[in-house]
């Protein structure tokens, strides 16, 4: 397959006018052959394969899949409302996948391939393997299993006198033991929380998850399996602690101090700032509880002022939303890339960057995804306009066509 005459940006830069060419096999696209050159505006030019020239067709330009990495799949999708924190407690597992699916579908729907989902069990791990394997459409996914403490962040979601209840660990023992659960269930990767949430019921954002022995089995077992750990911190102490156990990424990172920034900057983690879900819930626009409110209003009359200098030290910020389809909906992520540039005063062209190219790389996957290159997935986005010159453009009203896997799965590519 192929689609010509329009503006190629192929995850780190823009090419000029050309073509991508990609083909499909045992149910999977890989781009064959991109090519480009500069386009009448004078943009930096770059080419890969052959050449190739013409117009832009009808303004359309050309952008890789876009990647979230850091969702949550599992909540209520229908039509109607339905309690953010009792839902899961009264469906049952079997109705949540299909709720999961989608949920994924309309993140596909709105551009975005691939989906890494940060509190996964069972039931997203079901999802993950049916998604990837071809069994039913959907972004490609991968899923991180929880290891929270009781009365920890991951904990704090099921009322105290509910019978059932996700897995807890407590001492470094049962913290390695729930590691090596989710790795035989089939865990892409591992989720902590180095500080207290927003969300999470009872709690405050500065209260300690796990002791430093508890954290270091925790990674050091992850590890050993090959799995990266995502680390829930909101407070400087929580990513200090995060950072000195070694975690691959920090999630949220709302207090982010000059000296974590720099500790971040040197280490090369990634931070997944999840903007709009705190402004949402700080606000009270989504039905939220005084408590939730109150503790997101705290974080984040401090917090824009402190990301952009981690930005301006050099800190890796990447797209990661907390969809949850009540606070943030699937197909709020380009919204969200909007929203890291104004607070971290990019250019469109590093606000791509961050929801694509070095996302891929922040969730292991940056020889694969991210890109327009020969050998890369085929997941990619036609949309009017130039989004790497004007973030207005990167919005899902100006989708033309989504592609995933080397298949359209939204929209129609153009003629």
């Amino acid at each position: 397959m192929r689609i010509e005459n329009v503006e190629v940006w192929d995850g780190e830069r823009t090419l000029g006018v050309g073509s991508v060419e990609w083909s499909v096999a045992d149910g999977d696209g890989t781009i064959t052959g991109v090519s480009a050159v500069a386009s009448a505006s004078g943009s930096a030019s770059g080419a890969a394969g052959t050449g190739a020239s013409g117009a832009a067709g009808a303004g359309l330009s050309v952008i890789p899949g876009l990647i979230d990495t850091h969702v949550h799949l599992i909540g209520y999708a229908g039509r109607g409302h339905a309690d953010f924190l009792s839902w899961p407690l009264t469906t049952r597992p079997e109705e949540q996948v299909l709720h999961g699916l989608a949920h994924a579908q309309a993140a596909l729907r709105g551009g975005v391939t691939t989906l890494r989902d940060l509190s996964a069990d069972e039931i997203q791990f079901s999802l993950a393997r049916a998604v990837n394997s071809g069994l039913i459409e959907g972004p490609r996914l991968l899923a991180h299993g929880m290891v929270s403490m009781t009365a920890g962040h991951g904990d704090l979601f099921t009322p105290a006198a509910f019978p059932l209840r996700k897995p807890t660990a407590d001492g470094p023992d049962e913290c390695r033991k729930l590691v090596r659960q989710w790795a035989r269930a089939g865990a892409d990767g591992i989720k902590i929380a180095t500080s207290g949430g927003v969300l999470s019921v009872g709690d405050k954002a500065s209260w300690r998850n796990h002791t430093r022995a508890e954290i270091d089995a925790i990674v050091d077992e992850a590890h050993a399996l090959s799995m990266p750990v995502a680390a829930h911190a909101h407070t400087a102490e929580g990513i200090d602690i995060a950072l000195d156990a070694g975690v691959d990424s920090i999630e949220h990172g709302t207090l982010i101090g000059e000296e974590q920034a720099a500790r971040i900057a040197a280490s090369g983690v990634t931070v997944a700032p999840t903007l709009l879900i705190n402004d949402r819930i700080a606000s009270g626009e989504r039905a939220v509880s005084p408590e939730q409110s109150a503790k997101a209003a705290e974080l984040v009359s401090r917090r824009d002022a402190l990301m952009r200098a981690a930005a301006d030290a050099g800190v890796d910020f990447v797209l990661g939303t907390d969809a949850n389809g009540h606070h943030v909906d699937f197909g709020d992520q380009m919204a969200e890339v909007r929203a890291m540039a104004g607070v971290f005063g990019w250019s469109a062209d590093r606000a791509l960057q961050s929801a694509t190219s070095r996302a891929a790389a922040a969730i292991g996957r940056g020889s694969s995804l991210g890109r327009l290159a020969p050998g890369y997935a085929a997941d990619l986005v036609v949309l009017r306009g130039r989004p790497w010159d004007d973030l207005g453009a990167l919005d899902v009203s100006r989708i033309v066509a989504v592609v995933s896997r080397g298949r359209v799965v939204a929209g129609a590519l153009p003629a």
